[in-house]
């Protein structure tokens, strides 16, 4: 005889070996044993609020809530939904982390967890590779709330520790690697440096993925994904994510009831899925980056390329050390200027030009044209950004055929 459907109590979960591998959580972790309908993925819960059945069970679930005893039952959709929390289950399962949090994009994630930690008069310190909409954040909205940023370079550790203000600094963020040059923290040291000073630590290792570092494991309170990459894999959604501490989630996650940046029941749906070859996309994608780059470093026609797992990136040895591979996003430097660029840019044929990264499309960009059009070269070169840079985001075709089409496109310039 069939058990009645309750699609707001989740079953318990599928149980997995003591250690499964990257690819084994990616697929099962923290997935139900049994959904209802008796489908073999999470239904979509397409709903904005929840009933009840009388009085009684309103109050019940009102006592429940007051005492935090309401767990998988909510009476509105900002609070919480079952497909969302199936996602939320897996990533945190795939972090390594005690919770997570789901968002409506990446910068929501970041945004939020900002706004709900960092009171009046509060200080964090923020690495200069961060992603420049996040450092916009910082230094632009939240100054009008009265919450200082400094900004330090990446990598440079004294510099980081040295400007933590005791009694006001209250987060130290990075990302690693970043973007677009791909520097790689030590993970260890800048956890520590946080602990010391009492201060809680952020990464963004959205260019990582948990299946190439973890960084809770290393002492990071917090880390962020932007999920709409490589989490997601396929170009077709927007969402973030925001794993660690139990307690910590806990408090993200009334913040999120009250500032709504919540995430789709159906892009849940369609994360959920994408998460399940994560492993994979992700296997090909580190074999993809690492020929590409020691290709374009052998060629003639490039000046330079940033990759982790090639000796002459800066922080090789930290990248060797901490990661499980080294991910599918290549900066170059073409020999010439910006129209250069541009011109190897149009000749590719398998690379799109577009923004973002993680996919398996291969995606090609020019961050002077593409993120800093509004800038002088003068400016550009300011923030570091080079007119004839390239940014290539490899996708999972095969090796052979993204090398002869880089190569017949460098043969055009």
């Amino acid at each position: 005889m069939s058990q009645p459907v309750e699609t707001l109590q989740r079953t318990p979960v599928h149980t997995l070996p003591a250690e499964p591998g990257p690819s084994t959580r990616a697929v099962h972790a923290g997935a139900v044993r049994h959904n209802p309908y008796h489908a073999i993925i999470e239904p979509v819960v397409q709903t904005a609020t929840y009933t009840f059945r009388d009085t009684a069970d309103l109050c019940a679930f009102m006592d429940a809530h007051m005492w935090g005893m309401a767990a998988g039952r909510t009476e509105y959709g900002r609070y919480g939904n079952p497909t969302v929390q199936a996602v939320e289950a897996r990533l945190a399962a795939i972090e390594g982390a005690q919770a997570a949090l789901l968002f409506a994009s990446g910068m929501a994630a970041i945004t939020s967890v900002l706004l709900a930690m960092l009171p009046t008069a509060a200080h964090l310190v923020m690495t200069d590779d961060c992603y420049r909409r996040t450092r916009q954040f910082c230094l632009t909205f939240l100054k009008r709330l009265g919450i200082d940023c400094t900004i330090v370079p990446a990598g440079d550790y004294a510099a980081l520790e040295a400007a933590i203000r005791p009694g006001q600094t209250r987060l130290l963020i990075s990302e690693s690697p970043t973007n677009p040059y791909l520097r790689c923290l030590d993970l260890e040291r800048f956890a520590e440096i946080g602990r010391r000073a009492r201060v809680k630590t952020l990464i963004d290792a959205t260019f990582a993925t948990p299946l190439n570092v973890r960084p809770l494991e290393y002492g990071v309170d917090l880390v962020v994904h932007s999920a709409t990459k490589y989490l997601a894999g396929h170009n077709d959604l927007l969402a973030g994510v925001v794993a660690g501490e139990a307690g910590l989630i806990a408090s993200l996650k009334n913040a999120l009831g009250v500032m709504g940046a919540v995430a789709d029941p159906h892009n849940a749906s369609l994360l959920l899925r994408g998460l399940k070859t994560l492993g994979i996309r992700v296997e090909r994608q580190n074999q993809n980056g690492q020929a590409v780059a020691e290709f374009l470093e052998a060629h003639p026609k490039i000046e330079r390329v940033w990759y982790p797992g090639l000796a002459s990136h800066p922080d090789h040895a930290t990248a060797a050390r901490q990661m499980r591979g080294f991910g599918g996003v290549v900066s170059f430097t073409v020999k010439g200027d910006l129209q250069t660029a541009s011109r190897f840019i149009d000749a590719v044929r398998i690379p799109i030009i577009a923004a973002s990264l993680g996919g398996v499309e291969s995606l090609i960009e020019q961050p002077a044209l593409m993120s800093y059009y509004e800038l002088s070269t003068a400016e550009r070169l300011q923030l570091g950004i080079y007119d004839n840079l390239v940014r290539l985001a490899l996708g999972i075709e095969d090796t052979q055929d993204l090398i002869a089409d880089l190569s017949q496109a460098l043969d055009q310039i």
